[in-house]
């Protein structure tokens, strides 16, 4: 019986471990197969679908197209205005520019965003909308963004700065605490301020840039005790709104900002117009964009006279050059190092490496108006009814026309005060070139032709030949003595691109493989935009 039983147990178990045994079996073998199928559906999806594309250089229709508005669809029933041109008279109905898009979630509220760079007049148009009582206007909010981060190049910081603009137009001013903080030091060694979390977290009205001069900051109700209503048309005193004006909490220049119909925006720090595409397309934005330009020569001559102060932001603009050198565009030097010998070179110089800077900085944002303007004159419908162009000088010529046309595109009226004060600010007693940062009555006739006293003949040549092309679409006659003089002298004074055929020119329509040749096509209108 004993024996019976051991038998019995002996057999039992050894059932159950060849049952263990194929069970475990079983499990390998369908985890190998659930893998194997795995793999064989990714190569099966590998050879339907195409290889990629080999990395290279996009060519500049790839460039100007990279911002991908060629598929969108303009929205159903907007109206059509056009961009206006160079001239500031603008095309178009009247209507359209200040139509809102259907299906706009905006309720009415208009945010302008004026687009513009250092040294061309940006201030004195910001001024003007900081002057309309309808309008509550912010004095380039961005520069906190660029001090916090930097040394980050201008490219890099588009995204942040995009951002930062959509929140500051809902009038949330939350997004400032990101950046309230001082820079960073130079030496990583050096101890941070222990205050600065404390100084961010306490923002005030007195933390914005630019706020002694802010008719919502230094007026009632925010300062009841101003000197000036803020109906009242006129400058404002820094050191008296600084004296009678305590700073207040964001959240009440937040409830400030949601009376107003229209908020305003100037900024120097964007460097391209397509990274307002998709503010352009927000729904709950009713976006509109002024952009701003000046004779590269006179701002050139401007910021010379100012290169310290735009030292550190030219570093900014400059660190970009090398990523926008791909897409397309050709770049000239401008302004090249200096020889060693005699004086010595730059390093030895402080001036002359500030100088340096500058004027490749310069390179950089005329490379950038190139790309904007055929930007603008490539896009739709749609798009061109929610930009302009102003040129400083033809405001400078006819003030008041222009500034009706500027007020008409934010759909806001043009109080007669405003008309005057626009005529009193050109029509100044003097050229003031002193303090370049400050807004005074000043005869600005005079300001749009005094490089042509203060450059040489050679900062002219070079800065003609770094901006050419954007100077040609916007309507600036290059200086034709200067380059008769260097004629005589036996140089070459070749246009910056040959004139193409028109067969070469209709070829590269259908298909361009040569942006150079397209380019040049595009400067001389052989090709339709």
């Amino acid at each position: 019986m004993k024996s019976r039983r051991r038998w019995r147990w002996r057999g039992q178990h050894r059932r159950c471990a060849l049952g263990l045994a194929l069970y475990t079996l079983l499990l390998l073998l369908v985890v190998s197969y659930m893998l194997d199928y795995g793999a064989r559906r990714g190569r099966a999806g590998e050879e339907e679908s195409p290889p990629p594309p080999p990395r290279r250089c996009p060519s500049l229709q790839e460039a100007l197209g990279e911002w991908s508005w060629d598929e969108e669809q303009p929205p159903a029933g907007e109206g059509s205005q056009g961009a206006a041109g160079p001239g500031g008279n603008g095309t178009g109905s009247q209507e359209a520019a200040a139509a809102v898009a259907p299906g706009s979630r905006a309720g009415g509220k208009r945010h302008v965003y004026l687009h513009a760079t250092w040294r061309t007049g940006s201030s004195f148009v910001g001024e003007l909308f900081n002057q309309h009582p309808d309008v509550f206007y912010l004095y380039e909010p961005m520069w906190h963004l660029w001090q916090a981060l930097y040394p980050g190049d201008a490219l890099s910081l588009q995204g942040a700065l995009r951002d930062m603009v959509r929140s500051l137009f809902r009038c949330d001013f939350s997004v400032l605490r990101l950046y309230a903080a001082p820079p960073a030091p130079r030496d990583p060694l050096a101890p941070f301020p222990l205050s600065a979390g404390a100084k961010s977290r306490n923002l005030s009205t007195a933390s914005i840039f630019g706020w002694r001069t802010n008719k919502v900051i230094c007026s009632a109700p925010l300062c009841p005790d101003a000197p000036r209503a803020r109906q009242e048309v006129g400058l404002i005193d820094g050191a008296a709104c600084e004296r009678s004006c305590p700073p207040r909490a964001l959240r009440d220049l937040e409830a400030e900002c949601r009376k107003y119909p229209v908020v305003v925006i100037k900024d120097v720090r964007l460097l391209e117009l397509g990274a307002l595409l998709p503010l352009l397309r927000d729904p709950d934005l009713d976006l509109r964009v002024v952009q701003l330009f000046r004779d590269p020569r006179a701002v050139h001559n401007s910021r010379l006279k100012a290169k310290q102060a735009l030292l550190r932001e030219s570093i900014q603009v400059l660190r970009s050059r090398n990523r926008a050198e791909p897409r397309g565009l050709p770049r000239p030097q401008l302004l090249p190092p200096l020889a060693a010998g005699g004086g010595g070179g730059i390093r030895a110089h402080q001036q002359h490496r500030a100088e340096f800077f500058l004027g490749g900085a310069l390179e950089v944002i005329c490379q950038a108006w190139l790309r904007d303007l055929l930007f603008s004159r490539r896009a739709p419908a749609w798009l061109r009814a929610r930009y302009t162009q102003l040129r400083y000088e033809d405001l400078v010529r006819e003030p008041r026309a222009q500034l009706r046309r500027l007020l008409r595109f934010a759909d806001l009226a043009a109080p007669p005060a405003l008309e005057s004060f626009v005529l009193n600010m050109t029509r100044g007693a003097a050229y003031s070139s002193e303090r370049p940062f400050l807004i005074s009555a000043r005869d600005a006739r005079e300001a749009i032709h005094a490089w042509r006293e203060r450059l040489s003949r050679e900062q002219v040549r070079q800065v003609e030949d770094a901006c050419g092309e954007a100077m040609t679409l916007l309507a600036y006659p290059l200086d034709g003595a200067d380059r008769r003089q260097e004629d005589a002298r036996g140089r070459p004074s070749a246009p910056p691109h040959p004139v193409m055929p028109d067969q070469v020119c209709l070829q590269l329509d259908m298909m361009p493989t040569d942006p150079l040749a397209y380019h040049s096509c595009l400067l001389f209108g052989k090709l339709d935009v």
